[in-house]
């Protein structure tokens, strides 16, 4: 492995001008990546697909550079609809997603599942997701999620602003642990701060729930290392690497190089997550922003396939269902 180093920082711009110059061109050049680590195609645990009204709202705030994206200019990439956002994701070769969604307040929960459900039903390379929100009846409502299908959940501290150890989550967080269901959790204080964000809410959670099997959206940014040290410290812990690395992320909050090693040692607990279609560059930057990195074939073919493949069962040999 060679010498670990500062990632060099270039405008978004720059990045999305030089990464493609048209969406058929992107996909080629996505399906060379992965091909050339000797991939079936690529999971990605961190994409986001939900009702339209809502997400149409979602893509407002970013327009209106809302409190909670750091006051940043965010532009929607791939500002398409739904069918047009699965077809990109097939053609990328991206054999399996998920349908990240959240609520921002109580009673929302429920009706998103609901939808995410058949969203799955409609959408089989999609990972059956569903999202809990502190609230009397959430064991009960996270239960039947489980017994309908559900494969993955999403917590979002931020947004529901809420605190993950409040004692109206311990039960539906005894539910995931018993079930095996891994939660993409957004725990983390970037791009700005929430009153329940960063280490310690989640460190209490592990606590009570040590085999909970979170897994900590943007390897935590911005606070990176406290949140490699809990994957260090509890075997179910994983991570994503939504946005981390990417030439707009580092400007915001960069990784530091020291913690490197640290990341490289954690290969088998470090999954590909993209924010697809919320992201501000081509998707394609995500996967060099990774690649630039430069720890390792075996590390990147982990991140961006065999270690989500592993923990939701997929074939490893299953050919993506994008054709070409």
């Amino acid at each position: 492995m060679n010498d670990h180093r500062e990632v060099p920082a270039r405008p978004a711009a720059a990045a999305a001008s030089s990464d493609i110059t048209s969406a058929r061109e992107e996909a080629g050049e996505v399906r060379r990546f992965w091909g050339g680590l000797g991939l079936p195609g690529l999971v990605d645990v961190h994409t986001h697909f939900m009702p339209e009204r809502v997400l149409r709202k979602v893509w407002d705030y970013f327009d209106t550079q809302g409190p909670l994206t750091g006051g940043l200019a965010w532009p929607i990439s791939y500002r398409k609809e739904e069918a047009e956002r699965t077809l990109l994701l097939r053609e990328f070769g991206v054999r399996a997603f998920t349908s990240m969604l959240y609520p921002h307040k109580p009673g929302m929960a429920p009706w998103l599942n609901g939808w995410a459900a058949g969203f799955a039903r409609r959408t089989p390379d999609c990972l059956h997701t569903a999202t809990l929100h502190p609230e009397p009846g959430v064991e009960t409502y996270v239960r039947e999620a489980v017994e309908a299908g559900a494969r993955v959940f999403k917590a979002h501290v931020q947004v529901g602003a809420y605190d993950p150890a409040d004692e109206l989550l311990d039960g539906a967080w005894g539910v995931l642990a018993e079930a095996r269901i891994p939660v993409v959790i957004h725990c983390g204080s970037g791009p700005a701060p929430g009153k329940h964000t960063g280490p310690e809410p989640i460190a209490r959670v592990l606590a009570r729930h040590p085999r909970l099997r979170l897994i900590v959206a943007h390897l935590g940014m911005p606070e990176y290392e406290d949140f490699l040290a809990l994957a260090e410290r509890y075997d179910e812990v994983r991570l994503d690497t939504t946005m981390a690395f990417t030439d707009f992320a580092e400007r915001l909050a960069p990784f530091p190089p020291r913690a490197l090693p640290r990341l490289a040692a954690l290969g088998d607990r470090v999954l590909l997550g993209s924010d697809f279609p919320n992201i501000p560059y081509p998707y394609l930057h995500q996967l060099r922003a990774l690649e630039r990195l430069d720890l390792g074939r075996e590390w990147l073919r982990a991140v961006c396939h065999d270690n989500a493949a592993r923990l939701f069962g997929l074939p490893a040999g299953q050919e993506d269902g994008a054709g070409g």
